[in-house]
């Protein structure tokens, strides 16, 4: 299984990339966050490879990080995902964006990629929940996975407030602001050291944070 793949960027497509190494082209498809920031054609590129093998093809799928590429083989074992959807999905959402969509419950957030209606974004939120918060990275609160507790990884504390968090997303939303946005915002005012048991007093520092 091809794991990595280093070169020469060689051919760049609407949803693929040839990677030159060593005289052989690698057709590799992408998201199309990790084309928009690929360097120029004929530049050196790494990406990390999955790579899937069928009876009649073997297809390589390109990332900028193990981390994107676990997110990508986690997508993918929910029904209906198939690797144009996945692909679609961390095309148009970073994983800490996903996480925080799928963590919140933002059905709305989570349609926004190509080929996710409403249904499959429902079913993104009840098979990802407790499995997305692996991955690391940003999180809403509450949502503290023991491996990320035990390396103090500036995830909201244990003791949080679950109510008072809660209903300090629920306020933000009110003011017109999307459910994973206002969980972002709240999620980083309590690792800031916002006061997590004083809604009138989480809801500012939420604020703030949105503002900046």
């Amino acid at each position: 299984m091809i794991a990595r793949l280093k070169g020469i960027l060689d051919e760049v497509g609407a949803d693929w990339i040839v990677i030159d190494v060593s005289g052989v082209g690698y057709m590799v498809y992408c998201p199309g966050r990790v084309i928009a920031n690929l360097p120029a054609t004929g530049s050196p590129v790494s990406l990390h490879i999955e790579t899937h093998v069928r009876e009649d093809h073997i297809h390589l799928y390109g990332f900028s990080s193990a981390r994107e590429r676990e997110c990508f083989r986690m997508l993918t074992t929910v029904q209906g995902v198939g690797a144009k959807v996945g692909l679609a999905i961390l095309g148009t959402l970073t994983v800490d964006e996903l996480t925080t969509a799928i963590v919140a419950q933002d059905k709305a957030m989570l349609s926004r990629p190509d080929g996710v209606g409403p249904r499959l974004a429902a079913r993104l939120m009840t098979e990802l929940k407790d499995k997305i918060v692996s991955l690391g990275g940003e999180f809403a609160p509450g949502a503290r996975p023991a491996a990320a507790n035990d390396a103090g990884a500036g995830v909201p504390s244990a003791g949080a407030s679950e109510g008072v968090t809660a209903d300090a997303v629920s306020a933000l939303v009110n003011l017109g602001y999307g459910r994973a946005e206002a969980f972002g915002a709240v999620s980083r005012a309590v690792q800031d050291g916002g006061p997590e048991d004083d809604l009138n007093a989480l809801i500012p520092a939420a604020l703030k944070e949105l503002a900046q």
